[in-house]
């Protein structure tokens, strides 16, 4: 599964069956807020919504960004991340 970043409307996406599972944020100088997941019910519980959010986090760790994780599902995803590191 490739995850497609689109500068322009500001999202990491995927598309299957037609489908399309997005990470919507906002950027501002050297700000990444990623404000929004959204996967179809279709395709909930497959881990295409964490797939794209490590997407988003490595885009934002290679251009040296400050991550806000305004969703609610990215802020889990990142607090699961740090309770897996500390053992």
């Amino acid at each position: 599964m490739e995850v497609i970043h689109d500068i322009e409307k500001q999202k990491f996406f995927v598309v299957i069956d037609g489908l399309e599972s997005h990470l919507e944020y906002v950027k501002v100088e050297n700000v990444l807020n990623l404000n929004y997941t959204y996967v179809p019910s279709e395709l909930r519980g497959k881990g295409i919504a964490g797939k794209i959010v490590k997407a988003a986090l490595t885009y934002g760790k290679d251009n040296k960004l400050k991550i806000i994780p305004s969703c609610s599902y990215v802020a889990d995803y990142i607090g699961g991340i740090r309770s897996i590191n500390r053992f």
